[in-house]
């Protein structure tokens, strides 16, 4: 179990018993990138421990971990420029079965300190579990720094939506627009590749902003509530060129997927032409 609190770096303001009353001015929300280490590097010894490291050179990097050939179904940059960021790792510990994860969630940062929020989850009823131990971590990419970084354990729904627009013939590196929504932040997936929605592959950006997954929940129309763990296509998405919009939702576990055409087609309800609507619209006010 990772401690509350985990420091790394020189303190920029140094608190003692004899200056308790040191300004450290407002607390400012940082954003930071989502990295997807493990699709080009090992660790070269897994933690049995839980574990927060700090990577800021080049030097480090290659201590701790193994470069190989991108293993994930799109290529990522491996590399870092540790002139501008640093690696932040946490890792939960050898675990006895699958189901378990460890998040960073948002970076608070003042004039003292740097505050990383993180959250664990176990095995949800439900949910498919293999007996294999694993190995639970989470990298971010933060500004270069040299503030003490603490880490605060809080309790989150690792619940979720990602809602995404897509076409084929789109090109460039912003052109399929894809987000998830949490109750804590939202993330907007950066370069999807058409056709590969696998997100645990792609890097990230993070907004810290509460309660978005449970307000789109609502929206969901009833007779896609109750695909539980299926994934639907309405209409020929993309047969045409034209594009469709993509939503998949996690819930205790399991993952549901959908694909609606662009076009208005005969399976589409007029509850699931709203909730198209209601993608569109939401994916535009994020933008």
């Amino acid at each position: 179990m990772l401690g509350l609190f985990i420091a790394f770096g020189i303190s920029a303001c140094s608190v003692n018993e004899n200056d308790l009353n040191v300004d450290c001015g407002a607390d400012v929300d940082v954003p930071f990138t989502g990295f997807p280490l493990l699709c080009n590097y090992s660790v070269k010894t897994l933690p049995n421990n839980p574990l927060a490291i700090l990577v800021n050179t080049q030097q480090k990097m290659d201590d701790n971990f193994t470069k190989h050939a991108n293993s994930c179904p799109v290529a990522s940059d491996p590399n870092i420029d540790f002139t501008k960021n640093y690696l932040i790792g946490i890792f939960a510990g050898v675990k006895a079965t699958s189901g378990y994860e460890i998040k960073m969630t948002s970076m608070i940062e003042n004039n003292c300190e740097i505050v990383i929020n993180f959250y664990e989850k176990g095995p949800q009823a439900g949910e498919s579990i293999s007996q294999t131990p694993t190995y639970p971590s989470d990298f971010i990419l933060i500004p270069k720094t040299s503030k003490p970084i603490i880490f605060n354990r809080t309790v989150e729904t690792s619940d979720n939506i990602i809602i995404g627009s897509f076409a084929s013939m789109c090109t460039g590196g912003d052109c399929q627009k894809f987000f998830q929504l949490n109750d804590f932040n939202i993330l907007k997936f950066l370069n999807v590749a058409s056709g590969s929605y696998t997100f645990d592959q792609y890097k990230y950006t993070n907004t810290t902003k509460r309660g978005e997954y449970a307000l789109f929940l609502k929206s969901v129309p009833a007779e896609i509530l109750a695909l539980k763990g299926q994934t639907k296509t309405y209409g020929s998405p993309d047969s045409a060129d034209q594009g469709g919009v993509y939503f998949q939702l996690r819930q205790a576990g399991t993952i549901t997927k959908i694909y609606i055409d662009n076009n208005d087609t005969a399976d589409q309800s007029e509850a699931v032409k709203l909730f198209k609507k209601a993608i569109k619209d939401k994916i535009t006010s994020l933008k």
